[in-house]
C-alpha cells in the first residue's frame, strides 16, 4: 500500500492532474466528503487528507509515504528523514514582508530600529532578518496576520502573497521578497527504500507531468 498525504484547497487541486498522470484517481472529493482516508482507483494507493502544516510530520514519520507540500511550510519543519525529489510547480506564491502603506520599512532598517514582526513563519523569518542584521522582536501568530500592523501589534508581518488583494484591502503594502514560493513532493526516505518499485515510478510519472508543456 502507498499512502499519499495531502491538504484540502489550492494544493489538492492543483495535484489532482499529477496524479491523474501517474494514473491515480480519488474515488471522493476531499470537500464534499468527510472521510480522511481516501480510496483512489488502484486499490494499492490511498490518499490521506491532513492540515498542510502536518505533511511533513506524516511523511517524515511514516504515517504517509509521499506528500505534496509547499516549500513555506518545508523550511518551517525542517528536511529530516524526508526526500524532495521534484519542485511541482503549483501552488505558486510569495513569501514577503509586507507593513502598512504609511511606514517606513526602508528607513527603519537604515536606522537599526528593532522591529516587532508578526509571523507564522517564525524560522523562516528569524533567518531572513538575521541575514540582513536587522533586529527584530518575532510575534508568531496562526491567522489574520494583516491584521497585526492594523491595530500596533506588529511593525511589519511575514506572509505568503498569491495576489496581494489581501494586502491592498487593508492597507498594507509589501515591501520585501523573501522567497518564491510552490509546492514539492516529499518521501519518506525509509519508505523510498523498501517499496521503491512502487515509488520510483510515481515520482517519474510526476516528473513528467511537470516537465510536459501547459495544454
Amino acid at each position: 500500500m502507498i499512502t499519499i498525504a495531502l491538504s484540502k484547497g489550492r494544493i489538492f487541486d492543483e495535484t489532482v492532474p499529477l496524479l491523474k498522470a501517474a494514473g491515480i484517481v480519488a474515488l471522493e472529493n476531499p470537500e464534499s466528503s468527510r472521510k480522511l482516508i481516501l480510496a483512489t482507483n488502484r486499490r494499492e494507493v490511498r490518499l490521506i487528507i491532513v492540515r498542510a502544516s502536518d505533511v511533513p510530520t506524516y511523511v517524515q514519520y511514516g504515517g504517509a509515504d509521499l506528500g505534496v507540500a509547499g516549500k513555506d511550510v518545508l523550511d518551517e519543519h525542517g528536511s529530516a528523514g524526508l526526500y524532495q525529489p521534484l519542485d511541482l510547480n503549483i501552488a505558486r506564491c510569495r513569501m514577503m514582508v509586507a507593513v502598512r502603506k504609511d511606514f517606513d520599512y526602508a528607513g527603519a532598517a537604515r536606522r537599526g530600529a528593532r522591529l516587532k514582526v508578526a509571523t507564522k513563519y517564525v524560522q523562516t523569518a528569524r533567518e531572513h532578518f538575521a541575514a540582513k542584521g536587522m533586529h527584530v522582536d518575532l510575534i508568531k501568530l496562526y491567522g489574520s496576520m494583516e491584521l497585526a500592523p492594523l491595530v500596533g501589534l506588529a511593525d511589519a508581518i511575514v506572509d505568503l502573497v498569491s495576489t496581494g488583494g489581501t494586502l491592498k484591502a487593508n492597507n498594507l503594502v509589501a515591501v520585501e521578497e523573501i522567497a518564491p514560493v510552490s509546492s514539492r513532493l516529499v518521501v519518506n526516505q525509509a519508505a523510498l527504500k523498501v517499496k521503491r518499485e512502487m515509488i520510483q515510478p510515481l515520482i517519474a510519472a510526476f516528473a513528467r507531468a511537470v516537465a510536459a508543456p501547459a495544454g
